[in-house]
């Protein structure tokens, strides 16, 4: 360690005519590449004692490398006390029960309040600020709206772990995330996969929309019925992939858009009207879109434990089930 805080790694490149980033991975397993691609082209290191900014630029064998890792940038939000919904924490990682209406990390218009500002006064120093300044320890979202499990990395061997197994999408290991959704009519059939490429609409920036298969980024969404009713359904959906409001677009494209999702169920108000005078009160006072991420698993990213959280749906969505299920003429499942 050198006097202003950096600290400095060396190593030996033993595998020649690969990229320096994937070659840093290697010698220096405790950083994320992303981190590494951040370093390199900020100048952090030194190959045979120059200079190396290109995180593509080959290497040869036996290349000595220099690494200087400046300390953790403090994170820009604020550190703000509030009670948070722990449903499991260690020296890694923290697995949060988040309410409906709590943003995840600050953005224009929601710079305070955020969990990441309690995540900063609850885990301080510890908390990884390998998701950038404005999303310590993020390694996945929820929307606003949207309420249920998150995990958060507490450091940066675990936000890397954590961010393999998302990305990988569970094909290699146990990760789960299924969530409860009550959506508009009853799809057809009543299980299924839905497989449609999302990107950012060009006609309306705050939207994501379906688009061509040779174009977006690949999205792919399980579902399956749990409970019918009169003009709603209960379904619930396993992600093959997390793209932004996936399971939000993709039953939307459907024909089934949420209840109360305003952005992508708007054609769908009149048929609220339909609705008992109970239920149309129930789903004015949910207020969002009828969306609960009520399962997440994954492996620990330091002990390789399979790790399995689940989360009951919260009031305003089983006050609202039970008012449709009222409207069906099913009061036997109140």
């Amino acid at each position: 360690m050198v006097d202003n805080g950096d600290v400095e790694k060396a190593g030996i490149v033993a595998e020649g005519g690969v990229r320096l980033d994937r070659a840093l991975v290697t010698l220096f397993p405790d950083l994320s590449r992303a981190r590494l691609q951040d370093l390199i082209r900020a100048g952090h290191v030194k190959r045979d004692g120059l200079p190396a900014r290109d995180p593509a630029a080959k290497v040869a064998a036996g290349a000595s490398i220099i690494l200087t890792v400046p300390p953790p940038a403090p994170a820009e939000p604020v550190a703000e006390a509030a009670d948070l919904p722990i449903v499991y924490e260690d020296d890694d990682l923290i697995v949060i029960d988040k309410p409906a209406g709590l943003v995840v990390h600050p953005a224009p218009g929601h710079e305070s309040g955020t969990l990441v500002n309690a995540l900063i006064a609850h885990c301080g120093a510890s908390l990884s600020g390998i998701g950038g300044v404005r999303r310590p320890g993020i390694v996945h979202r929820l929307d606003k709206d949207t309420s249920g499990l998150i995990v958060v990395a507490k450091n940066d061997a675990a936000h890397q772990g954590l961010t393999a197994q998302f990305a990988d999408h569970g094909r290699t290991g146990p990760l789960e995330r299924a969530y409860a959704a009550l959506v508009w009519g009853l799809p057809q059939p009543r299980a299924g996969t839905i497989r449609a490429n999302l990107a950012r609409s060009r006609f309306h920036r705050e939207k994501i929309a379906v688009v061509s298969d040779d174009s977006g980024r690949h999205a792919v969404t399980h579902y399956a019925v749990a409970e019918s009713y009169r003009e709603a359904t209960l379904v619930r959906c396993r992600l093959e992939t997390g793209r932004t409001h996936q399971i939000r677009v993709h039953l939307a494209h459907r024909g089934h858009p949420l209840l109360g999702d305003t952005v992508y169920g708007g054609a769908f108000r009149t048929k609220a009207a339909r609705l008992s005078l109970e239920a149309r009160a129930a789903l004015t006072a949910l207020g969002r879109q009828a969306l609960h991420a009520e399962l997440l698993g994954f492996s620990h990213p330091r002990t390789g434990e399979t790790l399995r959280f689940e989360s009951a749906l919260p009031t305003d969505m089983t006050a609202l089930i039970q008012a449709l299920r009222a409207d069906a003429g099913d009061p036997a499942r109140l």
